[in-house]
């Protein structure tokens, strides 16, 4: 197929009506966040400003032929294999809902794959890592707060929004439980472990919060910012001595390697997350098996990497 000669992109153009309707759709009904909303949103209109050139102006109209043309366009645009796969992700649900209201025959995105980029395991803590870097000295300013934060995070594996949002309802010390809204807000509770709990009432005595204020405050007692976090992660992971890059989901990536080594239980793994798919949580897996591939190799006496040759040796 001959690709169409592009024309002048014309400033500013109108997204499709059937557009605005789908992103309506996400946040009335998928109660989807304002970030996941504008990531639909840029993908979408990439597609748009690309069919754009091409002489068309309804994306709802794009064949299968066309779609690819747009995929292989951004992929020699130079965009990397994990921002291609999300903005194709981002079409085929935008298709996959047209096709469901009835206002295409058939899904253009049907058998399209992303290039497949090459996989990167998340960095973890191992557990000294972990131990020293929660330990921080709470006798300083804010140094409970601090605590509090990193306990939590490495207890319970929660997501920065997860825990930015925390308000003391949400947390049962007693039961030892922390009740949290994740993604597409489903709400799952997790169990919080005996130094998190410790942490967070020594944080509420010295705080006297009532049981609606978040639990991490920030400026004018509104919630702690994620931004906010980031840094203060990144200046207490210095000041413990650690020269990883440490941020808050390096800390839920430590806790579910962790546990899935100790129990094995990778279904288990996946509700303490909160994934809606267990492939998510499977990367886990991957890291599991790099300690276990280095315990054996350090162990096993045939295992070992062989070594030089020396003078004597035969071939």
């Amino acid at each position: 197929m001959t690709p169409a000669v592009p024309r002048d992109r014309r400033p500013d153009t109108a997204p499709a009506p059937a557009v605005g309707d789908y992103l309506r759709h996400l946040e009335v009904e998928k109660r989807m966040s304002a970030h996941t909303l504008d990531a639909y949103r840029r993908d979408l209109r990439a597609l748009a400003e690309w069919a754009d050139q091409y002489g068309t102006d309804d994306i709802v109209q794009l064949d299968n032929a066309r779609l690819r043309d747009f995929v292989a366009a951004e992929y020699r645009r130079g965009l990397s294999s994990k921002s291609l796969q999300r903005r194709l992700s981002a079409c085929r649900s935008f298709y996959r809902w047209l096709l469901r209201h009835g206002r295409i025959q058939a899904d253009p995105s049907a058998g399209i794959r992303a290039p497949k980029g090459a996989r990167k395991l998340p960095q973890v803590l191992d557990p000294d890592e972990a131990k020293a870097l929660v330990e921080v000295p709470t006798d300083v300013p804010l140094g409970l707060r601090d605590r509090a934060i990193l306990e939590l995070f490495y207890s319970s594996g929660l997501r920065l929004s997860e825990l930015c949002a925390l308000r003391w309802r949400d947390l049962q010390l007693d039961d030892g439980l922390v009740t949290v809204l994740g993604k597409g807000s489903k709400q799952r509770s997790v169990p919080v472990g005996s130094h998190a709990r410790r942490a967070l009432a020594e944080w509420r005595a010295e705080t006297g919060a009532a049981a609606d204020a978040p639990v991490f405050p920030g400026r004018g007692g509104k919630p702690i910012t994620p931004r906010a976090v980031q840094l203060r992660l990144r200046l207490l992971a210095q000041r413990q001595g650690l020269f990883k890059r440490v941020h808050p989901h390096l800390l839920r990536h430590s806790f579910a390697s962790h546990v899935l080594e100790s129990s094995g239980d990778l279904r288990g793994v996946q509700e303490l997350l909160g994934h809606a798919d267990i492939a998510t949580t499977q990367i886990y897996t991957h890291l599991d098996f790099q300690h276990l591939a280095k315990v054996y190799d350090d162990a096993h006496p045939r295992a070992r990497r062989r070594r030089a040759k020396e003078p004597g040796d035969s071939d």
